[in-house]
């Protein structure tokens, strides 16, 4: 009877260390989950800062090379939008893009605008952009940035890819000077800004890096347009 006992005790002793373990499992499950929403929320909603550097029809070489190497010593992440026809020239730049963790977009194949042209030829244009990105970076882009900012709002029923303006342009392809485009941007910029600009002109890159410094010593955080356009 002792032994029979000691045994049915014995059993109760897996069924409480089974119940205690269920329970620090249920804790950290639910610890676990609160740590994942917490990563869903987007990081600038953290800051009361945030711009999104663009830069439209490039790759470039030299220029985007240098610039890429400026944003890798600022740490910053920008989102660039690449015409078909030169990745086709410069891989290497976009697969540094890649690495470097830039967002990369369609800018179109011949930079035509879109709402000039017959949807058959608009399609074309962006699918031929998309699979040349795909075969560099392994993923097809999200995002276009219409020429001209002119967009033709039949294309939403025939791609899938967000279209993405700006809300501060630098016209920095036409003024090509560097104090000019800084202190413009300095002078209007305000939180939740796409920034315009265009990473084949040795101006536009030196404009850019300064930018970034000033912009950095007054509290903005720089993320790319997928960042800032989540709500």
């Amino acid at each position: 009877m002792q032994i029979f006992y000691f045994l049915r005790e014995r059993k109760t002793i897996p069924v409480i260390l089974l119940a205690f373990l269920l329970l620090l499992t249920a804790v950290f499950w639910e610890d676990k989950d609160d740590k994942a929403d917490e990563q869903v929320v987007p990081a600038m909603a953290y800051y009361e800062k945030v711009v999104a550097l663009t830069f439209d029809d490039g790759p470039g070489y030299k220029t985007t090379m240098t610039l890429l190497d400026g944003l890798k010593e600022r740490n910053v992440h920008a989102t660039f939008f690449l015409l078909g026809e030169k990745i086709e020239q410069r891989k290497e730049v976009v697969e540094r893009m890649e690495e470097d963790g830039h967002l990369i977009g369609n800018h179109t194949y011949d930079h035509v605008q879109l709402d000039a042209v017959n949807i058959e030829c608009a399609k074309e244009e962006i699918a031929k952009t998309n699979e040349i990105i795909k075969e560099v970076t392994g993923q097809y882009p999200l995002y276009l940035r219409p020429p001209f900012g002119s967009w033709n709002r039949k294309l939403e029923e025939e791609i899938a890819l967000t279209p993405v303006l700006w809300t501060l342009d630098t016209t920095d392809w036409n003024t090509k000077d560097v104090e000019r485009i800084v202190n413009y941007v300095m002078d209007e910029v305000e939180s939740g800004d796409i920034i315009l600009m265009h990473d084949i002109y040795d101006t536009s890159v030196a404009a850019a890096l300064e930018i970034v410094d000033r912009l950095q010593k007054k509290g903005y955080v720089f993320v790319t347009v997928d960042e800032l356009m989540i709500e």
